[in-house]
């Protein structure tokens, strides 16, 4: 084997020469050991956190995009509103149009149910009440119900009506095979009242 020139002006190194320019004496490890322990928990912390902060709402659950069917399997116009209590509201079908009205009492929390003897809505809790539509009636809640944007879309995925950017009632359209897509994200507060 031959051996490759040294360039001028250096001196050649032996391995055991070479071992003692790498050791590392105790405080610099220990230096090297602290800091990629900070990295590590840096990058940790960090990793949750973006995990931690990115939705994970899937279709069909609540937080996310829900399909209650078709315009077919609504209910009818002032007919008790339909219970759909996987995604925390109720559709009611109004003379305006559709509303999915968020199952929570603005108050304090409660949930509230229909009553059929009354055809009303009316908080278990402290006595709440509210029309066919969310709208107060009366009871110790500040506003009316609160409600979820509804879109009607056909089988291409075409928005045929939604909910308008004002708010209120969604009209729902002639063709009975539309989807009804509820999305649980977007929520409207309800009106406050006087």
């Amino acid at each position: 084997m031959t051996e490759a020139a040294v360039p001028a002006g250096q001196a050649e190194t032996s391995p055991a020469e070479a071992q003692e320019q790498i050791k590392l004496n105790r405080r610099e490890f220990l230096n090297l050991a602290w800091l990629a322990s900070l990295g590590f928990l840096t990058l940790s912390v960090g990793g949750l956190t973006v995990l931690f902060s990115l939705p994970r709402f899937r279709e069909g659950e609540f937080g996310g995009v829900f399909t209650a069917g078709t315009v077919a399997d609504l209910p009818a116009v002032d007919a008790a509103p339909a219970n759909l209590p996987k995604v925390k509201l109720w559709l009611s079908n109004t003379p305006n149009g559709l509303m999915a009205l968020y199952k929570v009492c603005p108050h304090l929390g409660c949930l509230y149910g229909w009553n059929d003897q009354e055809f009303k809505f009316i908080c278990p809790c402290h006595g709440s009440q509210y029309e066919h539509d969310g709208t107060y009636i009366s009871g110790p809640a500040p506003r009316s119900l609160d409600y979820f944007v509804i879109r009607f879309e056909d089988q291409n995925g075409n928005v045929l009506a939604q909910t308008p950017e004002d708010g209120g009632p969604a009209p729902v359209p002639a063709d009975e095979g539309a989807f009804v897509r509820v999305d649980t994200g977007d929520k409207i507060i309800g009106e406050a009242h006087d």
